[in-house]
């Protein structure tokens, strides 16, 4: 059974930083792609980043290129999020989420494994 469990998040004024973290349990980490979501109440599921299993490749929203960095340490089972220059927009819940295909994707259809998600607040 894969468990993802992400941390984190918080309160952060507009033009900050944070940095989320998602440690993935299971021995087949390093051959997943990986994603980040975001998902407000009421509001669809948004792509925000990917990256394939090596981290070779890594696939961004528009809205935040230029802001945001995937990136993953598969000797720790761990994904991070780097997220600068925050606004209240980017305000929600983000989730984590494994591809076993390994390729990452934009499509939160393609991801079979979640986590519970982290509240990421920008105060304005």
């Amino acid at each position: 059974q894969v468990q993802l469990k992400e941390s984190g998040g918080g309160l952060v004024q507009a033009g900050g930083s944070l940095r989320l973290s998602c440690a993935v349990s299971g021995r087949t980490f390093s051959t997943y792609g990986m994603g980040w979501f975001r998902q407000g109440p009421g509001k669809d599921r948004e792509f925000v980043a990917a990256i394939s299993w090596s981290g070779g490749s890594t696939y961004y929203a528009d809205y935040v290129k230029g802001r945001f960095t995937i990136s993953r340490d598969n000797a720790k089972n761990t994904v991070y999020l780097q997220m600068n220059s925050l606004t209240p927009e980017d305000t929600t819940v983000y989730y984590c989420a494994a591809q076993s295909m390994g390729y990452g994707s934009a499509s939160h259809r393609d991801y079979a494994y979640w986590g519970q998600g982290t509240q990421v607040t920008g105060s304005s």
